[in-house]
């Protein structure tokens, strides 16, 4: 078994990265804020608690979405951002979809999931639930390639960002399409994208991140965890309450297939190393990435992720270990 040795951790481990043509310098590990509606035990003091010490150990980039739990997840960050008056907290949130279905579908049309009236009216929602002047990254939150080239989307952004409103567009891809934005970041007119990208999902590396490099847009990598496959404690037996979204996106067929797949990560996992540091350092190990966002409910999470920021790579031999756990998914009716 290869083994890692992880460097002297120290309090301010934190490591920044260039975010693209914004030069924004964002923390590596960010704070992915979905866990704090529509997933079951969520708890107000304790997530505050938890994004408190993910600010005092130097995370600075938080990521949101109107979505969650219809602007209470925007509201929650917009308190922490009061709360340290003296720290640049970037804050990234998201347009959700005026037809209220995730993802989008092919068939869409934009008129009726992105229309200009409706991406300035909850510019504006944002805005005012997040209590700023300027929302730092405003991404759509499903997007269809085939919008690339019409101009209503593109008329309302760049309003919205000469008047100050928007500093930087992102789009959020859909699950397993990493490929369903191409078009559009050759416009030119979008800063930053999120993907779904860890040990199984390795497709973005194909045309996504190229093209990204090549057009210096910043790369947001999301569930790092695949949903919690990749934290090893899924089994063949869990089950989630009714109410909890993953009750539905772990339906037997995805949920058996997902704990062969971290089962046979196992044996490649370095000695003294956890399944998640594993995940976690996997997507630190590639350059092309610019923050990756876990959920971070709970203060034990936020410290362990932190602590991944350490500066140290992955060895090329795990790295390539590694590759040989890719696993190319296509969209289905419960992958939402």
């Amino acid at each position: 078994m290869l083994s890692f040795k992880p460097g002297t951790l120290n309090k301010n481990t934190m490591q920044y990265r260039r975010f693209g043509r914004t030069n924004w310098q964002v923390s590596e590990i960010g704070y992915g804020m979905w866990g704090l509606a529509g997933w079951t035990g969520s708890d107000r003091k304790e997530t505050d608690d938890s994004l408190n010490l993910a600010v005092e150990s130097g995370v600075n980039f938080f990521d949101t979405a109107w979505g969650y739990g219809e602007g209470l997840s925007e509201r929650i960050l917009g308190d922490l951002i009061k709360r340290y008056p003296d720290k640049k907290i970037y804050a990234a949130t998201k347009i959700p979809p005026k037809n209220r279905t995730w993802p989008s579908k092919p068939e869409f049309k934009l008129a009726d999931v992105f229309p200009a009236d409706y991406i300035i009216e909850y510019t504006e929602k944002s805005l005012q639930n997040l209590g700023t002047e300027q929302i730092d990254l405003l991404q759509f939150h499903v997007w269809e390639d085939n919008w690339a080239q019409e101009d209503e989307w593109k008329e309302a952004i760049q309003k919205l960002t000469r008047e100050g409103k928007v500093g930087a567009w992102g789009i959020s891809i859909n699950r397993w399409e990493p490929d369903n934005a191409l078009e559009t970041l050759k416009t030119g007119l979008i800063d930053a994208v999120q993907v779904i990208y860890n040990i199984f999902d390795q497709a973005p590396e194909d045309n996504l991140f190229p093209l990204c490099r090549e057009k210096d847009i910043a790369v947001i990598a999301r569930v790092p965890f695949d949903e919690g496959t990749l934290t090893g404690t899924l089994t063949k037996e869990t089950v989630f309450p009714a109410d909890d979204w993953r009750s539905t996106y772990f339906v037997p067929e995805n949920l058996n297939s997902s704990v062969d797949h971290a089962e046979a990560l196992k044996a490649d996992i370095p000695a003294g190393m956890t399944m998640p540091e594993l995940a976690l350092r996997f997507i630190l190990n590639n350059p092309d990435v610019h923050t990756t966002i876990p959920g971070m409910r709970k203060l034990p999470h936020v410290r362990s992720n932190v602590a991944v920021s350490d500066g140290n790579a992955l060895s090329p031999e795990i790295a390539e270990k590694l590759k040989t756990h890719r696993w190319d998914r296509q969209p289905t009716q419960w992958s939402q």
